[in-house]
This record gives C-alpha cells, sequence and structure tokens, in this order.
C-alpha cells in the first residue's frame, strides 16, 4: 500500500496543499471514494482501498466510511492516517 504522498500521477487533476489539507482537484466535482483515494496517491489499487475501508482507517466529513463506492461531492473531506483531502 503507497503512502499518501504529494507528488501527481501523470494523468491526474491538480493536487494543492492549504495548510495541512490537501485539496484534490476533479474534473466534475464529484467522484467516488475508492478512485478519489487512488487520485490523492493514497492507494495503488482498488484492493488497496477497500482494506483501508475494512479496517475503519478513512472518514468522509468526520464519520468512518466503508463503502469505497461512496459518492464524493466538491468540499467533502476525506481523512486517511491523518492526512485531511478535500475534494476540490
Amino acid at each position: 500500500m503507497k503512502a499518501v504522498a504529494g507528488v501527481r500521477r501523470p494523468g491526474t487533476e491538480a493536487v494543492r496543499d492549504n495548510g495541512g489539507m490537501r485539496e484534490i482537484a476533479t474534473s466534475d466535482g464529484s467522484i467516488r471514494l475508492g478512485q478519489f483515494l487512488k487520485l490523492a496517491n493514497v492507494v495503488e489499487s482498488g484492493s488497496d482501498a477497500r482494506a483501508l475501508l475494512e479496517d475503519g482507517q478513512v472518514q468522509v466529513n468526520g464519520e468512518v466510511e466503508e463503502r469505497r463506492g461512496r459518492q464524493l461531492r466538491r468540499g467533502d473531506v476525506v481523512t486517511v492516517g491523518g492526512a485531511e483531502l478535500r475534494v476540490g
């Protein structure tokens, strides 16, 4: 499993660091949680995302989330391993 990093993968949208909270820009302002975790370079694959979710290590807007298909919208905050990521 890949650690949270500020490095952009080729073909991804912009990543901005807003004083500790990283904002991950999406093309239309909505994205599924599993895809978001990959876009943010938190995980490398869907199976890695599933493992994090099953272990209760992912929160969306302060609540533990277990669904990889959870639809995120612009402004939602995802917390993983102490890192805060905002959907942009």
